[in-house]
């Protein structure tokens, strides 16, 4: 098992899951994270630090279409070992629906 991050992450990219992964299996795009489904040990403890709620266990039903996009994008995104700010306007896209037709962006992070 692992876990997913969703669209409930793009826009927002908050990192504190990124601070407390002991594996450091985030990875960046230009306005969302992902993990990387085979270097996640299931610990679970991003899970609850995401205030966007974008990280699911790969058991959760609505995981199976993100697993594929996390395992996709960590082979092609920067490594993210550090908790950096989140955009200034994330709260204003927190709970926004259907973000990913919207905002998703191929593009890797740049730091």
């Amino acid at each position: 098992m692992t876990y997913v991050v969703t669209e409930a992450c793009i826009r927002c990219k908050y990192m504190d899951c990124v601070e407390v992964c002991p594996v450091d299996c985030f990875y960046e795009g230009e306005n969302m994270l992902v993990i990387h489904p085979d270097e996640c040990i299931d610990c679970g403890v991003c899970e609850p630090e995401c205030p966007a709620e974008a990280i699911i266990p790969d058991s959760d039903g609505q995981a199976e279409k993100w697993l594929q996009l996390n395992r996709d994008y960590s082979t092609q995104w920067p490594n993210i070992t550090r908790k950096f700010d989140a955009p200034e306007d994330a709260d204003s896209f927190k709970g926004v629906p259907d973000k990913f037709t919207q905002f998703f962006s191929q593009e890797p992070g740049k730091r």
